[in-house]
């Protein structure tokens, strides 16, 4: 049985309703007003309903015409996107990226890319996770996304592409009245084995999850994110290293302290990293813009003018 609802006969009915008269949507189509009728009629003797109050001189739907009509707009839009989508995909652009950044970044420059990517290609869908330690390279090996910037180390096998951005420094910060900051510098291991250790824990699924500055021997509690760490450790929940960058303002207000240890902990290397195989037009773009990005110590990630 054909279905009686079309997207020609929505169009008709959305034409009616906009234009107020059959004759008007008969001319904004380029049809003879017979014709409109017909496709009126139609459907409502297929449908088993009346959708216009015939009883008043304009076109006016009746409840359950302005019912079928608002549902079926939605179907005519769907219906318009998809044709977009498919005209999109046979040029080229992806239908949707995925992006993974890493927590020890802040987004800021990520949403500055996003919005520089949408000017020129509006209908892809962004779709942005955060990733902790090798859940970066986890994400992009597994396929779960398909552009990552944050990503720690080496890459786990051939095929990815890789745009380095610098160092990421971290330091030891403790809350400001915590009583490791009491002690003489540089503070012994010893010392800092007596509280806990805020572990942010690593987001991989299937790759083996990644360390990032424990102490081993301690307790610890484990937040999800960067934000979460920083968090914890301004209230003296615990301690431990912290992306310079991102603490800059805590420090600044005495939430946070630095102490210098026995032995410092080694700088970061992070990068933008991405799949070489099957690159659509908006991967490439992004890359592209990417590769313009640094990372500083101090200041995060920046990008440089388009």
């Amino acid at each position: 049985m054909i279905p009686a609802l079309t997207l020609d006969a929505l169009r008709v009915l959305d034409a009616i309703d906009r234009r107020h008269s059959f004759a008007a949507a008969a001319e904004e189509l380029f049809r003879v007003p017979s014709a409109v009728s017909y496709t009126v009629n139609k459907l409502e003797q297929d449908l088993g309903v009346a959708l216009f109050d015939r009883s008043r001189r304009r076109a006016e739907l009746t409840p359950v015409g302005r019912l079928v009509l608002e549902h079926g707009r939605r179907i005519l839009l769907a219906a318009d996107e998809l044709g977009a989508l498919a005209r999109q995909a046979a040029e080229g652009w992806e239908t949707m990226l995925r992006i993974g950044i890493d927590s020890v970044l802040s987004p800021g420059v990520v949403f500055a890319v996003v919005e520089e990517f949408q000017r020129v290609q509006p209908r892809t869908e962004i779709r942005l996770v955060e990733e902790v330690l090798g859940g970066t390279w986890d994400a992009l090996n597994d396929g779960r996304c398909d552009l990552v910037i944050g990503a720690a180390g080496a890459p786990p096998g051939p095929g990815f592409g890789l745009h380095p951005l610098g160092q990421v420094v971290f330091e030891f910060a403790v809350a400001r009245d915590h009583p490791l900051a009491l002690l003489p510098q540089p503070v012994p291991e010893r010392a800092v084995a007596d509280y806990p250790t805020v572990v942010v824990a690593d987001s991989s699924r299937h790759l083996p999850g990644r360390s990032s500055g424990l102490l081993d021997g301690r307790s610890r509690l484990v937040v999800a994110s960067i934000e979460q760490k920083i968090e914890a450790q301004c209230r003296g929940l615990g301690v431990g290293y912290l992306p310079r960058h991102r603490i800059l303002r805590q420090l600044n207000e005495g939430c946070l302290r630095l102490l210098t240890l026995e032995t410092p902990r080694a700088a970061t290397d992070i990068a933008v990293a991405w799949r070489r195989r099957a690159m659509g037009k908006g991967l490439k773009w992004l890359v592209a813009r990417l590769r313009t990005a640094r990372f500083d110590p101090d200041d995060g990630l920046l990008l440089a003018q388009a």
